[in-house]
């Protein structure tokens, strides 16, 4: 299966000068002209890979990659004319994983990107806390020899607790890393899926591992 590129660009010059470039390179290539069309491509198409240019109309490339950011966990790299250390820390703090600044070379562009992938597929090894293994690529948990059957949005709370071992993680940080919700939300949300959660990793008597910290969160603990 070719590895899913998606540019989000809003220059109608360069999109199809590297549309067809990474064509040639053996990429599949999808197009998106503006963030919120590069955001809802995203979730359709589920990408190996984005390219994200910071300079668009609203929302802008910051703002395109922190919500990616939150929702996906797959790699950035942020392209952009301004070549600012200012805009490279920003891009980065908020999870990009790499910064092209134009003009830059193609077989560069295509360097870094096969980079970023080799690094990001690197970290896909199944994570493991206690007797539970969590696997990202094949979104499957198991409690010692047991599969844990979980929905998509309990698979993705799991996710992020065992990315975060022993760390205290506020309702509101869930409601947003897990969810994508800004902190006014209803927080009880995150109450509800956890206790949901917690009925299936604990299922035949097993040891909790999701810790309420009364007045804060919860914590992946043993």
């Amino acid at each position: 299966m070719a590895t899913r590129v998606l540019l989000i660009d809003d220059d109608p010059k360069i999109v199809p000068l590297l549309e067809r470039g990474l064509a040639f390179e053996g990429f599949e290539v999808v197009t998106a002209m503006d963030g919120s069309a590069g955001l809802a491509a995203a979730t359709s198409h589920r990408p190996h890979i984005v390219l994200l240019d910071i300079a668009m109309p609203a929302p802008d490339g910051f703002e395109v990659c922190r919500r990616l950011r939150l929702a996906h966990d797959v790699p950035i790299i942020m392209l952009t004319a301004r070549d600012d250390v200012v805009d490279k820390v920003t891009a980065l703090n908020l999870g990009a994983d790499d910064y092209v600044a134009k003009p830059f070379a193609f077989d560069e562009l295509v360097a870094r990107i096969r980079a970023v992938l080799r690094r990001h597929h690197s970290g896909d090894e199944p994570m493991a806390y206690a007797d539970l293994v969590v696997d990202s690529q094949t979104r499957e948990a198991r409690r010692g020899a047991e599969r844990v059957d979980l929905t998509a949005r309990e698979f993705d709370l799991l996710l992020f607790f065992v990315r975060h071992p022993r760390q205290v993680l506020t309702r509101e940080q869930l409601l947003e890393r897990v969810w994508g919700y800004d902190a006014n939300a209803d927080t009880n949300v995150v109450d509800v899926h956890v206790g949901h959660l917690r009925q299936k990793l604990e299922a035949g008597g097993r040891p909790r591992l999701i810790q309420t910290i009364r007045g804060i969160g919860y914590a992946l603990r043993d």
